[in-house]
């Protein structure tokens, strides 16, 4: 899921996966980090679900994927839309 709060010259994403689906550490990873696994970690919240937020420019398209542990990668059913393998998202 994708929560997001506009302000004057960014829009912070918050990207949002239940406690334990799927299990063990995941991060988010896409254009804006370079692809870079771990740059994005997930952490857990108070109501159980885990959560990062990423500050990005306004008015901008990018792309992201999930990745979990055991090098598995997935996509966000939330997205703004999906362009073959990588989910996207509009600020």
């Amino acid at each position: 899921m994708l929560e997001r709060k506009r302000r004057k010259d960014r829009t912070e994403i918050t990207f949002v996966l239940p406690a334990d689906v799927p299990p063990g550490p995941v991060s988010v990873v896409g254009d804006f980090n370079d692809w870079q696994p771990g740059a994005h970690e997930l952490k857990e919240r108070k109501d159980g679900s885990r959560a990062v937020t990423v500050a990005l420019p306004r008015e901008r398209a990018h792309a992201f994927r999930y990745l979990a542990a055991g090098d598995y990668w997935f996509n966000d059913d939330s997205a703004d839309g999906h362009d073959g393998h990588n989910s996207r998202l509009h600020t």
